[in-house]
């Protein structure tokens, strides 16, 4: 997509205020208290974002009388679970073809258990009362290239032959006849397999419900250190400890306490542009009267999704990797990412001219060399960990949280029993490699969106080790 004029685009950011639009919410709950002294549990839980949330849930609806500790470092679902662009997807493998690839013998299982858990996660938001919006219209990708086009033609020719159904190939008059925008050449519309939702009140409201169940809370509270103690392991914070007999780690991008899996991810920083509500005659003059979410089949794609107030997410394209993978909220902000944001927002809604933004923000997400999550445990079976979702945590991290209850338990189920569980990604090279290896792949990447879609060698080595990534 070719810019617009830069003074526009300045134009429509300038006033944009430095944080999610979701995260800025006057219904947005209070902290609780921090933990002070000791605590004793059956079950503790660290990280309040998805994945803490969804295990101390589920532990509770399979045990009530378990014992259930969830501690926050700062505040629920402050970090990528406040920040994403609030895509639910059914996958759990970042997409059939990165499935398809890895596991092939398990995909059909891996998609079996994928639609499960996104039925699960509607259900449990109809059955807790959480109002977060969602929305299951599905996901379109979009093709802006010829040879983009020509990949999702063939693409949807594999998945009829495979069986795989609920997905419609769109040309460009039937996908513009939803969404219009000059730039789009067809794409396919996925109808079931994502919901869309608002990420920071599904966080808001699993809290609740993990309230309502007992679970017990305390926020401003960083797990320091685990060690073992006894039979079971102690967990060390800013003012005093936990006592429990087993714990799960939902910590994603922030450092493992389970320290020999820190080197299978690294942070990756992600920005998003919030629009102001778009009236009702620029609404109508884009159409998008479905309200999928969308997102576009270059490997530096856009993801962009209507709000509940119609306003329009506009997100992706850059992907910021910091050198030694340091996490610094200074890198939550990028200007010049937000001015390119805006460029090409106007490019593809031309029809949206004058249009501004009222929000702009950033953040890390924990990315993994297989794209996908991966899990395992430590300590003799005591602490259970998951993590490297690779910005597809909205939904899979319910999955991901059954998982660490099942490795807990020691139980043999249709999930430990996959390959995707059992098995681990590369973990990344020690610095200079890694920011070497990153940078040369996001550069070759973006010369195969200038071209064609064709791979140079270093992304063909990437593929045959298993590393490769096409969006």
């Amino acid at each position: 997509m070719a810019p617009v004029a830069m003074s526009a685009a300045a134009q429509s950011i300038a006033g944009a205020k430095p944080l999610s639009f979701w995260l800025d919410d006057p219904g947005r709950p209070e902290a609780l208290p921090a933990l002070t002294g000791d605590e004793h549990c059956d079950l503790l839980v660290i990280g309040a974002g998805y994945s803490g949330l969804w295990t101390a849930l589920l532990a509770k609806e399979r045990e009530p009388e378990r014992d259930v500790v969830l501690i926050e470092g700062r505040e629920t679902g402050w970090a990528a679970s406040g920040r994403n662009g609030g895509f639910c997807a059914a996958s759990l493998t970042h997409g059939l073809p990165n499935g398809l690839e890895r596991w092939p013998d398990e995909i059909k299982k891996l998609e079996e258990l994928g639609a499960r858990n996104l039925d699960a996660i509607e259900e449990a938001v109809a059955r807790y009362g959480i109002d977060c919006e969602f929305e299951r219209t599905g996901e379109i990708d979009v093709a802006t290239q010829p040879h983009q086009l020509e990949e999702l033609r063939e693409w949807h020719q594999e998945l009829e032959r495979r069986g795989f159904g609920g997905v419609e190939f769109l040309d460009g008059d039937a996908l513009r006849a939803h969404v219009d925008s000059p730039t789009f050449l067809g794409g396919l519309w996925d109808r079931r397999g994502v919901a869309m939702l608002n990420p920071a009140k599904l966080a808001w409201g699993l809290k609740q419900a993990c309230l309502d169940l007992g679970v017990r809370i305390y926020e401003n509270t960083r797990g320091l250190e685990l060690a073992r103690t006894g039979t079971g392991m102690a967990v060390r914070t800013p003012a005093g400890r936990v006592l429990a007999r087993r714990v799960a780690l939902g910590t994603n991008i922030f450092p493992s306490l389970v320290k020999r899996v820190r080197p299978y991810t690294v942070p990756v920083y992600d920005y998003a542009l919030m629009t102001e509500p778009l009236t009702a005659d620029q609404l109508a003059a884009i159409g998008w009267k479905n309200r999928q979410g969308l997102g576009d089949s270059a490997n530096q794609f856009h993801y962009f999704r209507l709000s509940a107030d119609n306003r329009i997410l506009w997100g992706g394209y850059d992907a910021i990797y910091p050198y030694g993978g340091r996490l610094s909220a200074a890198l939550d902000q990028r200007p010049e990412t937000f001015l390119k944001l805006a460029g090409q927002f106007f490019a593809c809604f031309p029809q949206l001219a004058g249009v501004r933004f009222t929000h702009a923000w950033g953040g890390a997400i924990d990315t993994c060399s297989r794209f996908s999550a991966f899990f395992g445990t430590a300590h003799q079976g005591r602490v259970a960990y998951a993590a490297g979702y690779t910005g597809l945590g909205v939904g899979a991290t319910r999955f991901g949280a059954d998982v660490m209850l099942d490795l807990l338990a020691g139980e043999e189920t249709e999930r430990t029993a996959l390959e995707m569980v059992r098995s681990k990604p590369m973990p990344f090279p020690p610095e200079p490699l890694a920011w070497a290896g990153i940078e040369l792949t996001k550069r070759s990447l973006a010369r195969a969106d200038d071209n064609g879609g064709h791979r140079d060698l270093w992304l063909r080595t990437m593929d045959r080790l298993g590393l490769g990534f096409d969006s």
